[in-house]
């Protein structure tokens, strides 16, 4: 049985005892890391620098922070409720500063995406991997210790304890240990929040060599809020349903694009006639290949579960189920709803969501033949930050060598979809971004990086359509490419490829393809944003109504502050108009509702305008 501790700096000092100085630490990716034996173990490392520490590890968490008066006044409240509790990594600050102590390493193979750009240690340390490969270069590194966050259960008087959260890389050195591979100490943490999860991570207690199990290091779990859907995001969303067979397997990625999906799925099912209407109004030339509502249902295996997959099951669509199964996953994050709608669940309703290994979900290898029988007509939706029009996709890092995020399981499901019949892998990115003041295209003639190449060009859906690009010649992907990227671009990017010799000089973008613009999304799917089939938040939120109608209008000024011609209009408009009794509630909400200096006059007068103008 294993040492029970209350008190982290002595589960520390019991890990240093039991392994020696050289301590080489592997942290479950994300929500599983158990923060409070972490910053002891940085602890003992600052202050002795004979232990020699690294934490291999990937997506540290940390709690948002605001960079502007305003933003202040907006999440200082939101971080409080819902982080309030949750301890900060220790680490994460020095290393941001550039300040960790000598004997002191932290390797990640995933970012938390954009906030650790320009951090020149993090960026030097990072380890470019598939997720499936993560495992064997922790084995590489040394490993001699693994702490996780878990949830526990007595039975019979005896304590078990699950992985939860995250099976994903710790069931694949567990395995290599039980083959004699990897010799380490796997510790942990229990956390009365966590779900317990039932199959290959549900552990006896004797796989342990210490656990902290204590009220005072007990704390909740990291919730990142919802983010409203955008008309982009659900453009995307819809399309990508578009492409989902009834009977066949879904797997999706990080991001909102997974949410939008996700309901727009829900809308096929349960509206279908609405959702033909929308389909018909975003794309008037094209008849969408899969429309029907689920008869079958869908089976899931994603490395990440979110809780867009809990919604699925709540539509009765995620229900084909695989030997009892009906959804694998290795991973799972989401805001508070989520895990407690894990908590909550019947045990026989949870007995149906198995987390695996992630050698399991992103792999075919071992037990090739069941996977390959339960993952038929398999859609594989990831997203991606650009693409080039000979369809190479750029994910995890910019042309500077920067990185952005991270592999992760990209180019596994990618892989899987070339090795299974039917399978489709689908990448998803918006058309556009706002950089520098400007509006940019997503999709480039050609990028310094890329994530993907082209050789394994699929799918990829941008809010104005469908490009589907497997097996065909250069020409035609670039016309496809074309075909979905923003009107105010395409003649460039023509040029471009003209130019090279890649497209025909007479080749004319199609009519259909001429109007790809915002208004026109956005008119295409007003009339379901007015029905209620594509709220903003389509599976709760942590937010208040009030801070609801707030995110809008501080995107709108997150996007003008570049522009000042922009900005000055917000302004003017503000400071011109006297605020409705809905605008005045927002605006008391940041603060602003009694001005008392210069500054907060503006932000009254912005905010204001922002908030008529979403």
């Amino acid at each position: 049985m294993p040492k029970i501790f209350s008190d982290a700096d002595a589960i520390a000092g019991e890990i240093i005892r039991d392994v020696g100085k050289r301590l080489v630490v592997g942290l479950p990716l994300g929500l599983g890391k158990a923060n409070h034996i972490v910053n002891a173990l940085y602890a003992r490392a600052a202050a002795e620098r004979s232990i020699d520490l690294t934490f291999f590890s990937a997506l540290t968490l940390e709690k948002p922070k605001p960079s502007n008066l305003l933003e202040a006044r907006f999440i200082t409240p939101v971080i409080d409720r819902l982080f309030g509790g949750y301890p900060d990594l220790a680490y994460a600050e020095p290393l941001r500063r550039g300040k960790l102590p000598p004997n002191v390493r932290v390797v990640e193979f995933f970012f938390l995406a954009g906030r650790w750009m320009h951090v020149p240690v993090a960026q030097q340390n990072y380890i470019s991997a598939n997720y499936t490969h993560a495992a064997s270069y922790l084995l590489a590194q040394g490993l001699n210790v693994v702490t996780q966050l878990v949830a526990k259960r007595v039975v019979d008087g005896v304590p078990r304890y699950s992985l939860s959260c995250n099976t994903d890389t710790t069931l694949d050195v567990l395995h290599a240990r039980a083959e004699g591979r990897a010799s380490f100490k796997l510790v942990a943490q229990v956390n009365s929040e966590l779900p317990f999860m039932p199959g290959p991570g549900d552990l006896p207690a004797d796989e342990f060599s210490a656990v902290l199990d204590s009220p005072a290091a007990d704390f909740p779990l990291f919730a990142p809020p919802a983010e409203p859907i955008s008309d982009a995001k659900y453009a995307i969303g819809l399309h990508a349903a578009s492409l989902v067979r009834d009977g066949g397997t879904l797997q999706i990625g990080i991001g909102q694009v997974g949410d939008a999906l996700a309901q727009s799925l829900v809308v096929r099912h349960t509206n279908n006639a609405q959702f033909k209407g929308i389909m018909r109004r975003l794309s008037p030339s094209v008849q969408p290949r899969e429309t029907a509502p689920f008869d079958k249902g869908l089976y899931g295996v994603s490395e990440m579960v979110t809780e867009a997959f809990i919604g699925l099951i709540d539509a009765g669509i995620l229900r084909r189920a695989v030997d009892g199964i009906i959804l694998h996953g290795a991973f799972f994050l989401g805001p508070r709803s989520f895990y407690r709608a894990l908590r909550e669940m019947k045990e026989e309703d949870r007995a149906r969501i198995r987390m695996m290994p992630v050698s399991f979900t992103n792999e075919l290898y071992g037990n090739e033949e069941q996977k390959r029988a339960a993952r038929v007509d398999a859609r594989f939706v990831n997203n991606t930050m650009m693409a080039t029009l000979l369809g190479a996709a750029v994910s995890d890092g910019l042309d500077d060598g920067q990185v952005v995020s991270g592999v992760g399981g990209q180019y596994n499901f990618v892989a899987q979809a070339f090795a299974l019949p039917g399978a489709r892998s689908i990448l998803t990115l918006e058309s556009t971004r706002q950089a520098r003041g400007k509006v940019q295209s997503n999709v480039r003639w050609t990028y310094g990086h890329e994530t993907i190449p082209r050789h394994l060009r699929d799918v990829f859906i941008t809010e104005y359509g469908i490009a589907d690009l497997r097996g065909k010649s250069d020409a035609d992907v670039i016309a496809s490419m074309l075909a979905i990227a923003d009107s105010r671009f395409q003649d460039e990017l023509a040029r471009r490829a003209r130019d090279a010799g890649k497209l025909a000089k007479s080749y004319e973008i199609p009519r259909e393809a001429r109007d790809n613009t915002p208004e026109q999304v956005a008119a295409a799917l007003q009339p379901a944003r007015e029905a209620g089939l594509l709220p903003f938040f389509p599976f709760g939120s942590d937010f208040t109504d009030v801070e609801q109608r707030l995110i809008p209008a501080l995107q709108v000024l997150q996007e003008a502050r570049h522009t000042p011609l922009r900005l000055a209009s917000l302004l003017w408009q503000g400071s011109t108009r006297t605020p409705g009794a809905a605008a005045r509630e927002c605006l008391a909400r940041l603060g602003l509702d009694r001005p008392k200096s210069f500054a907060e006059r503006v932000y009254r007068a912005l905010v204001s305008a922002a908030l008529e103008a979403r």
